[in-house]
């Protein structure tokens, strides 16, 4: 199993603190939940039906003239590499372990690029996994970029897989508008902007054909009837998707100054999180969960996630870590 964020209940007990008296900011999901209204008692009696036009309101929201409804991005992750025969892989690292591991669990030859190589290195590639804005740096990439390593991938029949789970607090960066070309695939999650991880909602953005082969690798029923409810709703709600943009980057650089003050500067962020490295990045973590707040270490890249605080009191608590954490070091 991967590790991944908001592992509350294994930090509750590796350092012996119930979970309600926890600061979790572990993950990359917003801290401001979209209000998911009351049900109809017969969504949940009768199967998922898919001409329920999610789809649609899907391509108006993301701006991509086809959409197909997954469980969750990871879905599309997993069942991506079951499409190709074998195939030489590239993932630009670093970023989120799943897709690396879901090529290679599907018997492809995968390898690591970092953007430094890649030029010289995507003539021996098939498939370009991106993430981006990146998960956990930040780091974020420049369609023009992107677009030219698509088209000659593309070339020769080969794959741009665009992982843009952390973009909808920048929207205009988006590729979604493009995946009419062949051989581009963009995936995009509901959970983290809408704070509605628990739902299990994503969308791939692709070519018609090509999400066809998708929607049968994943059978039928793949979204319940309850998601999709919640998913047409979200991604009708202009005005809060409005709001939420506007807080959430607000949210965000108010944690970058923070960080900073705190003497952990020079890092990256975007919308939902902020990056730093640090020599010290472990000790920051092991001190920080001492004190009841949960962030992300990522040990190989003597790195840290940060994710957004909600309310006052969340901010107040974790400045009073970071300054306890400093008080330490002197």
């Amino acid at each position: 199993m991967l590790e991944h964020g908001g592992r509350l209940r294994e930090a509750a007990r590796r350092f012996k603190r119930p979970v309600e008296q926890w600061l979790d900011l572990s993950t990359g999901i917003s801290p401001f939940a979209w209000p998911v209204p009351t049900l109809p008692q017969s969504i949940w009696q009768r199967l998922p039906e898919t001409d329920d036009n999610l789809s649609g309101v899907a391509c108006d929201y993301y701006g991509a003239p086809a959409a197909l409804p997954v469980a969750g991005s990871q879905a599309a992750i997993q069942a991506l590499p079951l499409l190709r025969e074998n195939s030489r892989v590239g993932v630009l690292e670093p970023t989120y372990a799943e897709h690396a591991e879901a090529w290679r669990r599907a018997g492809h030859a995968v390898r690591s690029v970092t953007q430094a190589e890649l030029p010289q290195l995507l003539g021996e590639l098939d498939v370009l996994v991106v993430v981006n804005p990146n998960n956990p740096t930040g780091r974020r990439l420049d369609a023009e970029q992107l677009l030219g390593w698509h088209a000659e991938l593309a070339a020769r029949a080969g794959w741009l897989v665009v992982d843009e789970a952390f973009m909808d607090v920048t929207p205009e960066h988006s590729l979604g508008g493009y995946t009419d070309r062949a051989g581009l695939i963009v995936l995009r999650s509901l959970g983290k902007f809408f704070g509605l991880a628990g739902v299990r909602l994503g969308f791939a953005l692709a070519q018609p054909a090509l999400l066809q082969s998708l929607e049968q690798e994943l059978g039928p029923w793949a979204v319940s009837g309850p998601a999709r409810a919640v998913g047409l709703a979200a991604l009708r709600d202009a005005s809060t998707q409005q709001l939420w943009r506007y807080r959430l980057q607000n949210a965000s650089e108010r944690l970058d100054a923070l960080l900073t003050q705190a003497g952990l500067s020079g890092g990256a962020g975007c919308g939902l999180f902020q990056w730093r490295e640090s020599e010290r990045a472990e000790q920051l973590y092991l001190n920080l969960a001492r004190q009841g707040v949960l962030v992300r270490l990522f040990p190989a890249l003597n790195g840290l996630r940060f994710g957004l605080p909600h309310h006052q009191r969340d901010w107040e608590r974790l400045e009073q870590a970071l300054n306890t954490r400093m008080r330490k070091r002197q």
